[in-house]
């Protein structure tokens, strides 16, 4: 067989593999591009950083009780491989925001933080992570707007006072 048959065949095969035709396919579209523009869009909808820990801890709030790894998943937004679940919850796990018992083969998970508890252990994490504590906090204390600042005197001065349920 002629080299130039044996190429034609591997790239029928390469497009094959892929499921389009080549470029100006009905599939590709008449740019060529096809998926392309699906896939870019995708990529750009990628969550940030602690959005999805946030996302499982709202799914595991909202569950009747302790919940299994495929109930998470099944009840995520989104499309998330049974992996991607399980070390979001291993991770979750390690930073003590859920808790996990062994039920038969697997475990079941139960939130034992909310967003805002999640936030602040990475918060305390970086803030630990810091050689200069004073800086840190001075800096972070000076970006505040005038309305977080108060926010932050008001819940200083309640935990620096003994409980008084008269207050609440």
């Amino acid at each position: 067989m002629p080299e130039s048959g044996r190429a034609d065949r591997t790239m029928e095969n390469a497009r094959n593999e892929r499921g389009d035709d080549g470029p100006g396919s009905d599939e590709l579209g008449s740019d060529g591009l096809g998926d392309v523009e699906e896939t870019r869009s995708r990529r750009l909808r990628r969550r940030g950083q602690g959005q999805l820990e946030s996302q499982v801890l709202k799914v595991l709030r909202h569950a009747d009780g302790p919940a299994t790894a495929g109930w998470v998943q099944e009840h995520l937004d989104g499309e998330l491989a049974y992996t991607t679940v399980i070390t979001i919850l291993s991770r979750l796990y390690a930073k003590n925001a859920v808790t996990r018992a062994r039920e038969g083969r697997s475990y079941v998970w139960t939130a034992a933080s909310d967003g805002a508890g999640l936030a602040a252990l990475r918060m305390r994490r970086v803030l630990d992570g810091e050689r200069d504590r004073d800086a840190v906090l001075a800096r972070f204390v000076s970006a505040l707007s005038p309305d977080d600042e108060e926010r932050l005197r008001v819940l200083l001065s309640r935990t620096a006072t003994p409980h008084d349920p008269e207050r609440d």
